[in-house]
């Protein structure tokens, strides 16, 4: 019994077709994957300089960019979980993340996002880089308390990223990022022991003064 060959003309023009349609998704998918990332390491940058309203903004715009890739690549799912959007995600995640430990609010869920696990889980270990930083600039203004909250909400999340023990192909390689973040925090926490003690002791000093001086 012989099996039919299919015509080769006919069948090029069928996957000329299918290609087409993948490459034309792709071409939207990529500008706005590019705007969403943009938008978040402008919102991080925001959040550092104190403007949360406007990163609030930039926030938003890197959502709606987002929504808009994931949504030009919904039909393509071999381009919707790699390369920029992946890259997206977890710009937004960080972003969002940040801006929730600059506020003390509760942290956001991938979900709620819009993000995939992994995208989320990279986003949140670097989002400690950003939160050290955070950490950096209350230290300099003599907000010792302040920066004692954010290092323990940075060991929690820490915490999270410690349980996943899973491949890096589902991970997005969270292990090295995992590695990066523990080497921050443990960084963080001597800058931040030197500076308790810098404080106790000028406490010390300012009361032993006023005691001299009988107040």
């Amino acid at each position: 019994m012989s099996e039919e060959i299919p015509d080769p003309q006919a069948l090029a023009l069928e996957l000329q077709e299918r290609l087409d349609r993948t490459n034309e998704a792709r071409e939207r998918a990529l500008p706005a994957a590019r705007r969403s990332i943009r938008a978040s390491a402008n919102a991080i940058r925001a959040i550092h300089r104190g403007e949360l309203e406007a990163a609030e903004e930039l926030i938003a715009t890197s959502r709606a960019a987002l929504a808009e890739a994931t949504g030009a690549l919904e039909a393509h799912p071999g381009l919707r979980f790699a390369g920029p959007v992946l890259d997206a995600e977890k710009e937004h995640a960080e972003a969002c993340i940040v801006l929730a430990l600059v506020r003390g609010a509760e942290l956001p869920r991938p979900g709620a996002l819009g993000v995939g696990d992994a995208p989320y889980l990279n986003g949140l270990a670097e989002a400690i880089g950003e939160g050290r930083r955070h950490v950096l600039d209350l230290l300099r203004a003599g907000r010792v308390d302040p920066a004692e909250r954010v290092l323990a909400r940075l060991e929690e999340l820490f915490g999270v990223l410690v349980t996943m023990d899973y491949p890096d192909a589902i991970t997005m390689n969270l292990r090295r990022a995992t590695d990066v973040a523990r080497s921050l925090i443990e960084k963080t926490r001597g800058e931040l022991s030197i500076a308790v003690v810098q404080r106790d002791l000028r406490d010390a000093l300012d009361r032993h003064a006023r005691a001299l001086r009988g107040e």
